[in-house]
């Protein structure tokens, strides 16, 4: 494998696929919009400090891992679409007490109710996305697409990376959090209608299936490249902590759309290393960028693009280190790798760096630095050495 091209087959987008794909776009989207807009809210309204804002924003990584070791068993002891939905439930619920908090004790919102809504919206957006990722997604379409359903579907979560954070500000500024989270609870419900339009035929459960168990949830042979991902996770969340207006995001959607575009024409034949290095250096460009020019609006492109390249070639190294019937666990710990650093990042960009941009962005780019070099002289020889497909 000595090139990165990817094959579309247009088979693969049938009415299932896409209408589970747009689903787990507005399920992210739900998630993302209260990125930026949860801090202004506790920050401008709730008064709380920074230190508690951040401890709100990173309990949500905690809250992935929780009902992680139970999925296998959760979709072979029920009907898989039906986890999923109820997960998915769960979340609108979630956001539904937080929105009633916020009506009914205006500005007396207690921090442990912030803390435990969180972790708890952690547990349940973990379990639906891996229940969507790691089985349903892949259900939809043959065994020989499934790669290129798992490489377009993590587009689709990318997207609501910029889409969710622009729409939440230009709500914010309109009808402040409350109409945030209305409009997330619309988001999941949604979701929830497309998911429930899907006809998934009953499976019988395997027999032997532990409650606990890291299939479809951790991949323990790539946690080198859970490592390095969650380098360039951390750093993204460390700029999303950042106090950046909608145009913001809108830039760097348009980054993730030319880092697609760049896949498919750039990178078609390009020697397999070069896409991540490309990445890693473009993201690099970003962070310098924004040293000296806080409102550049060439700095957010170039980390959609950085990102969206390393992010999408990093999925597909984990689907191609996979041994068999891992391809859900490897979907898993990808996902896992990638929330884990942006709760992280936001966590400490909110504790540490408050008031504070220069040395944000120093601590950024000394990490995109480390994972640069860790990729280029270990990470990639060990994948190559490793992967399975």
């Amino acid at each position: 494998m000595n090139t990165q091209n990817t094959p579309v087959h247009i088979r693969l987008w049938n009415k299932d696929f896409w209408l589970l794909v747009v689903a787990e776009m507005f399920i992210c989207t739900a998630v993302c919009t209260m990125l930026p807009t949860l801090p202004k809210w506790m920050l401008s309204k709730e008064m709380m400090t920074p230190e508690q804002t951040g401890l709100a924003m990173g309990v949500f990584g905690v809250g992935l891992y929780v009902m992680g070791g139970l999925c296998s068993w959760l979709v072979q002891r029920y009907r898989r679409n039906v986890v999923c939905m109820w997960a998915v439930v769960a979340l609108a619920l979630d956001m539904a007490v937080l929105w009633y908090a916020d009506s009914m004790f205006d500005g007396v919102v207690e921090l442990w109710v912030i803390l435990l809504l969180r972790l708890l919206l952690g547990v349940v957006f973990g379990l639906a996305i891996m229940v969507l990722t790691s089985t349903l997604i892949i259900d939809t379409c043959e065994s020989a697409q499934r790669t290129e359903a798992n490489y377009s579907a993590s587009w689709f979560s990318r997207f609501a990376l910029s889409i969710g954070p622009m729409v939440g500000l230009l709500v914010y500024d309109f009808f402040g959090f409350s109409g945030v989270l209305i409009g997330a609870i619309g988001c999941a419900v949604v979701a929830l209608i497309l998911i429930k339009s899907v006809t998934f035929p009953f499976r019988a459960p395997e027999e032997g299936v532990h409650v606990f168990s890291l299939d479809r949830f951790f991949l323990p042979h790539g946690m080198v490249l859970f490592i390095n991902l969650l380098f360039v996770s951390t750093v993204v969340g460390l700029l999303l902590s950042m106090p950046f207006e909608a145009t913001f995001y809108a830039l760097m959607m348009a980054g993730f759309l030319l880092a697609l575009l760049a896949q498919r024409f750039v990178f078609r034949d390009a020697e397999l290393k070069s896409e991540v290095i490309s990445g890693k250096i473009l993201l690099l460009a970003a962070l310098l960028i924004l040293l000296t020019n806080y409102t550049s609006p060439v700095a957010p492109v170039l980390i959609g693009i950085g990102g969206g390249l390393i992010s999408s070639r990093f999925l597909l190294f984990f689907i191609k280190l996979s041994r068999h019937c891992q391809r859900g666990t490897s979907q898993s710990t990808y996902f896992l790798g990638w929330e884990t650093g942006m709760a992280l990042g936001l966590g400490l960009g909110y504790c540490l760096f408050s008031g504070q941009p220069s040395a944000l962005l120093y601590t950024a780019i000394a990490m995109t630095a480390i994972s640069l070099l860790m990729y280029h002289f270990f990470t990639h020889s060990w994948f190559v050495r490793n992967k399975n497909r």
